[in-house]
C-alpha cells in the first residue's frame, strides 16, 4: 500500500547520510525539513518530496498531519518492563536515606522482585506488561528493548523471555529481547557465586541461543553483583553462542566492567554515572554506545552520568528510561529527555538523536530504524506542536499526536 504523510510543519529526519549513528559533535546535527511530505510503500520510506509535488504521486491514502512535527519513531533501548510486584516500601526507605546498595545487601532490591516473578505465571506476566507497553506506544515509542533478569533461575528466566516473546507477537512495535540472567545472585546461590555463573553459561545461555529467545545477553558488573572476571566468562560464552552483548557498568563503583565490555565489543554500555575521567577517551573511536539513564539518578537522588564529557570525547551517546520497579520506576521517555537537558546539559538536538538513531544503534537496529531516510521503516512519532523544542521544554508532558509503525497509525490521541 502506498501512503503519503503530508502537511507537517517539520520533518525531523535525524539523517546520517548512511552512517546510521552520530558521535561527538555530530549529535548536534539534526536535519529539519519544511514544506515536504513522506511517501511510503508497504511500510518503507520511499521518498521525501516537496509539498508542491505531492499530486504527482499516486497513493492509496494521504494522511494530513495539519502542521504537526514528524520525528523518527522513538526508541527506548534499555528497560526492565518484564516484572511483577511492587517495591514501594523500599522507595520509602530510600527517601528516608537508606542507600540502594544497602537494601540490596540485606536481600532486598532485585531479589524482592525475583520473589514476585517466581510467584507469577506466564499469563500473569503478560497481562502485567500489556498496559506498560501500551503506555510506551502512547509516547511515540516504536522500538522497545525489554530485559529478563528477575527470574534468576532456569525456569523463571525462560518464563520471562517467553512472556517478552508473546508481547512482541501481541503488539505492532518491535520488541527487542535481552537475557539478563547475570543481574544479581539469587538467594539460593548467595554463597555459591561460581555455581550460579556455571548455571548461566552451561544451561541458560545454550537453551536461549538455541531457541532464539533473546537478541542480547546483558549483565550487571558491580561490587554487589558480578565481578569483571565473571562477566568476562559469561560474555565469552554468550558471544560464541551468537548473542550480542550489553552491560550495566560504572553505576556505583568501578570494578573493571567497562574494559571487559569494550574488550568484547559490546553493542552498548549502560549507566556510567561514576565513569572515571581517565576512561572518557575510551569512547573516542569505539562503536560501543554509551547509554545514559538520567531517570535512575533522579529516582535514587544520585549523580548524573557525564554526558557532556562523553560527547566532547566523541562518544556515541543514547538515552533510555531504564524503567524498572526499583531504581527507575519511570515509564516516561519524554521526562527522560527533559532530564537530559536540565541535569546533563545536553542540547535538544543531541537528545533527539539520542532517543532515535543512536538508540537504534544501541539495539543493533540502526540499518532499519532510528531515522527518516529512504529505505528505512516508516516508523514515526508525530507531535502536536510546530517547534521540536517543545517536546523537551514541556517537562513530563506528552505532546504526541500519532504513533506510526511500518506506515500504519497504531496510536492516536
Amino acid at each position: 500500500m502506498k501512503k503519503i504523510f503530508t502537511n507537517a510543519s517539520q520533518i525531523v529526519t535525524a539523517k546520517t547520510g548512511g552512517k546510521n549513528y552520530k558521535r561527538g559533535n555530530e549529535l548536534s546535527e539534526l536535519e529539519v525539513i519544511e514544506n515536504h511530505s513522506i511517501f511510503c510503500e508497504n511500510g518503507i520510506v520511499k521518498d521525501i518530496i516537496p509539498n508542491y509535488a505531492v499530486n504527482k504521486f499516486v497513493a492509496d491514502e494521504k494522511i494530513n498531519l495539519n502542521g504537526k512535527i514528524i520525528l523518527p519513531g522513538l526508541i527506548d533501548c534499555h528497560t526492565h518492563t518484564a516484572f511483577a510486584g511492587s517495591r514501594a516500601n523500599e522507595f520509602k526507605e530510600k527517601i528516608a536515606g537508606v542507600h540502594y546498595e544497602e537494601i540490596a545487601k540485606r536481600g532486598g532490591g532485585i531479589n524482592t522482585t525475583v520473589t514476585a516473578v517466581r510467584n507469577s505465571s506466564l499469563t500473569d506476566l503478560v497481562e502485567l506488561m500489556k498496559p506498560r507497553v501500551q503506555e510506551f506506544i502512547a509516547q511515540g515509542v516504536t522500538t522497545l528493548e525489554i530485559k529478563s533478569g528477575y527470574g534468576l533461575d532456569f525456569e523463571n528466566e525462560i518464563k520471562l523471555l517467553h512472556a517478552i516473546k508473546i508481547i512482541n507477537e501481541i503488539f505492532p512495535i518491535d520488541i527487542v529481547s535481552t537475557f539478563l540472567g547475570a543481574h544479581t545472585f539469587p538467594p539460593e546461590f548467595k554463597d555459591d557465586h561460581s555455581g550460579y555463573v556455571d548455571l548461566v553459561v552451561n544451561k541458560m545461555i545454550p537453551h536461549i541461543a538455541k531457541n532464539k529467545l533473546a537478541d542480547f545477553c546483558d549483565g550487571f558488573c558491580e561490587s554487589t553483583a558480578f565481578t569483571s572476571k565473571e562477566i568476562d566468562k559469561i560474555f565469552t560464552v554468550a558471544s560464541n553462542a551468537g548473542l550480542k552483548l550489553k552491560l550495566h557498568t560504572e553505576q556505583f563503583n568501578n570494578v573493571g566492567g567497562l574494559d571487559v565490555a569494550l574488550k568484547h565489543k559490546a553493542t552498548s554500555v549502560d549507566h556510567l554515572e561514576v565513569l572515571l575521567a581517565n576512561d572518557f577517551s575510551k569512547f573516542t573511536n569505539s562503536e560501543t554506545v554509551a547509554v545514559l539513564l538520567p531517570g535512575v539518578s533522579l529516582f535514587l537522588d544520585y549523580q548524573f552520568a557525564p554526558a557532556r564529557k562523553l560527547i566532547e570525547n566523541n562518544a556515541i551517546v543514547a538515552l533510555a528510561t531504564d524503567y524498572n520497579p526499583g531504581s527507575s520506576h519511570i515509564l516516561n521517555l519524554h521526562l527522560i529527555m527533559s532530564l537530559a537537558a536540565i541535569k546533563m546539559k545536553m542540547k535538544i538536538e543531541e537528545i533527539i538523536n539520542a532517543v532515535t538513531i543512536n538508540a537504534a544503534k544501541a539495539l543493533n537496529r540502526e540499518q532499519s530504524v532510528g531515522s527518516i531516510e529512504i529505505g528505512k521503516k516508516a516508523d514515526f512519532a508525530v507531535f502536536n506542536t510546530t517547534d521540536y523544542s517543545d517536546i523537551v521544554y514541556n517537562v513530563g508532558r506528552n505532546l504526541l499526536s500519532h504513533t506510526i509503525k511500518d506506515g500504519e497509525i497504531i496510536f492516536q490521541h
